[in-house]
């Protein structure tokens, strides 16, 4: 069956607006089962010139069921990706949450920050890590002893946080976990060869409860505005790259620049201290 490429922005909106699938495509992320989900209106494209740039955030607050029975209110923010050099804006859009501050009254008295979950869908490999989905889990540990210390304390909960990172280039057909079997549909390898705007997938080869995600993306192919709105990126993104490219040559010539006058430099230093070296010899 073909689907629209969720790594577009209009795509992936089009996929987490739809508050069941983004149900469960966040609980198996997460491991935990989200018992109510809503969706924030903090959505962001960072604007340049009035065209979206490469870092799509959406934000959601959800209520979630822990494996010991407790509900815990957070907030779940994912950002999605284009180019490595979106690291700050990454910081920056999370120092906006934390300034934000979203609070949760309990009992009409009182109020309590609430914690936050990042999730990133990164177009682009990291450096080190080769792996489809990355974990990075907080625990408390005794400095003495080492232990695992195994309370929650709302102060801590409030300043620090947990996060998932997804590498869209390694996902492929060696799927290990639920949540590498739900993101195959974002797995670029199955693009169809005359364009990028589809993948293809085999709807039979993906487990049952998932298929409500491709038929979902599946009706998105017949979205006029979808499609253009994807022709839209796809120009954007073309600019982009092409700014990249002159901003590294610009920078090279620089360093070159750099590089010669410091040369000259140390030449006119050398120059300084021969002189200096035949005067004392008169």
């Amino acid at each position: 069956m073909r689907i629209a490429n969720p790594i577009y922005d209009v795509v992936f909106k089009y996929l987490l607006r739809n508050n069941e699938l983004a149900i469960l495509i966040l609980s198996t992320i997460l491991e935990e089962e989200i018992i109510a989900l809503d969706f924030l209106p903090q959505e962001t494209a960072t604007a340049l010139e009035n065209r979206s740039f490469t870092v799509y955030r959406l934000d959601f607050s959800a209520r979630i069921k822990t494996r010991d029975g407790a509900i815990k209110q957070v907030i779940i923010e994912i950002q999605k990706a284009k180019f490595a050099a979106d690291i700050m804006r990454f910081r920056r859009y999370l120092g906006e949450q934390y300034k934000q501050g979203f609070t949760l009254e309990e009992g009409g008295k009182m109020q309590r920050a609430i914690p936050i979950i990042s999730i990133y869908f990164l177009g682009y490999q990291l450096e080190h890590v080769q792996v489809p989905v990355i974990k990075v889990l907080r625990n408390y540990y005794d400095a003495a002893t080492g232990q695992i210390i195994s309370a929650r304390e709302e102060f801590i909960e409030s300043l620090t946080h947990d996060s998932y990172v997804i590498q869209i280039p390694y996902l492929g057909p060696e799927r290990k976990t639920a949540a590498e079997r739900l993101l195959a549909v974002f797995d670029q390898h199955l693009k169809v060869s005359n364009d990028e705007h589809i993948l293809d997938i085999d709807e039979a080869a993906y487990p049952q409860e998932y298929r409500k995600v491709i038929r979902w993306l599946n009706r998105a192919i017949t979205e006029p505005e979808i499609r253009q709105t994807m022709d839209v990126e796809d120009d954007i993104l073309a600019e982009l790259e092409d700014m990249e490219r002159r901003l590294a040559k610009m920078d090279k010539v620089i360093e070159e620049k750099d590089k010669a006058l410091e040369e000259n430099a140390k030449a006119l230093e050398e120059k300084d201290r021969l002189i200096a070296e035949l005067r004392q010899l008169r």
